[in-house]
């Protein structure tokens, strides 16, 4: 059986929920709470974080490998592209997520001028977009899912406005109505 050591409030757990839900499988969370980590989830990952995916033995840290590692132990229905080409770009768009994250971070920190990069980068995924219907590709994928986590929690979070990326806008409508992002919408509703 699959364990996720899971937080709601964390993108990158959300990604992992994501993709788990995604390839239909069951699995059973341990919750951890981000402002009082247990002891023992260093035993699971020195570095204190989750997710933590662990089956049987194995025990598996950040949710980019995660992903990853699902998609290739479980590879029905498959989140990578069979093409080589969009693979690859799916692939290196997931490498170079770090540029959207590093605004993000900082404007949840209150450093004001990170916005105007924020902007920068969805400008960027929304051009991407007016090529194709996913950021993967075609279909769905691991790269969509690596994104959106942090696209819905800067418009939920940050006041971020997505209608001036109309094609961005369209992908996150398109993707909601999938019940695995229909899920962590349910996470991020006010309560």
């Amino acid at each position: 059986m699959l364990t996720l050591y899971d937080a709601d409030r964390c993108p990158y757990c959300a990604r992992v929920r994501i993709v788990l839900a995604e390839k239909g499988l069951e699995y059973e969370t341990v919750v951890v709470d981000l402002d009082d980590r247990p002891a023992w989830i260093y035993e699971k990952n020195p570095l204190g974080k989750v997710p933590v995916l662990e089956e049987d033995a194995f025990v598996l840290p950040e949710s980019e490998l995660i992903n990853e590692y699902l998609e290739e132990r479980y590879p029905e229905p498959p989140l990578w592209p069979a093409d080589p080409a969009e693979r690859a770009h799916g692939r290196l768009l997931v490498f170079r997520f770090d540029s959207l994250s590093d605004p993000y971070y900082a404007l949840r920190r209150g450093d004001e001028s990170a916005r105007s990069e924020l902007h920068e980068q969805l400008d960027g995924l929304d051009s991407l977009l007016a090529g194709r219907p996913f950021l993967t590709g075609r279909d769905f994928g691991l790269a969509d899912a690596a994104y959106l986590p942090w696209i819905l929690r800067a418009r939920s979070m940050l006041s971020i406005d997505l209608e001036p990326y109309a094609h961005l806008s369209d992908w996150v409508a398109r993707v909601s109505e999938r019940p695995s992002v229909a899920a962590e919408l349910d996470l991020l509703a006010p309560t």
